[in-house]
């Protein structure tokens, strides 16, 4: 989360309660199917010998499944999902939303250029954690095993050539950075080492102008070798 722009806490003085649901990875890949601010189902909560009993039911039209297996057509994703209810453990838990400055303000006429900083909102504090479960049904059970299938395909595999490979690599005699390398090796093997206190007058000189040198500077300041 970005550390610009102020936190709007209205969700706090509000005292705002959401909850935390944990929703298998298949069932966000459906809802994001889902067009614009659409529907995507159904949650029912209940009571059931003073235990509350909360499920979810998702939309018929998002249970095609997404997949290059030909049995894709044959599976659709579970629609109902019961709650297993958990609790919060004695943790405070908040929900953040951020707003991106470069997006537009629907409610305004902002423009979407990114100029002012990011919108940081407090929802609410969690009061309940949840997990999402599908329920064991066929169209569950067909979901997994088409997944078990596709994770097992290899993402690799070779194949055989029908034809030769006319295309023809030539192979370099000697790339272009060893070329530079060995003539600068060369220029500076042909350096005459010149005579001592010559070298530490320029030295003193040098470092009159600048405290600091690295070894290379130094080099071509002398030009004596290493």
């Amino acid at each position: 989360m970005s550390d610009r722009g102020d936190v709007d806490l209205t969700g706090a003085k509000q005292n705002t309660g959401v909850w935390l649901v944990k929703v298998p990875k298949y069932l966000s890949q459906q809802w994001a199917k889902a067009p614009g601010r659409g529907e995507v189902g159904k949650l029912r909560i209940g009571k059931n010998q003073g235990k509350a009993e909360v499920s979810f039911t998702l939309n018929e039209e998002l249970t095609a499944i997404d997949s290059i297996s030909e049995k894709a057509s044959m599976v659709r994703a579970p629609r109902e999902h019961p709650f297993t209810l958990q609790t919060v453990g004695g943790q405070t838990l908040t929900v953040f939303t951020e707003t991106s400055s470069g997006q537009s303000d629907p409610e305004g006429s902002g423009s979407g250029t990114g100029t002012g900083p990011d919108k940081i909102a407090l929802e609410g504090v969690v009061v309940q954690r949840a997990e999402c479960r599908p329920a064991a049904n066929e169209h569950y059970m067909r979901l997994k095993r088409l997944q078990i299938e596709e994770s097992s395909k290899p993402h690799r595999f070779s194949q055989q050539l029908d034809k030769a490979v006319t295309t023809n690599y030539k192979p370099v005699a000697n790339h272009a950075y060893n070329l530079d390398y060995e003539k600068k090796k060369k220029e500076e093997g042909k350096r005459a080492r010149a005579d001592r206190q010559q070298v530490l007058d320029m030295l003193f000189s040098a470092f009159e102008k600048h405290q600091y040198y690295n070894i290379k500077d130094l080099v071509d300041i002398t030009k004596q070798p290493v």
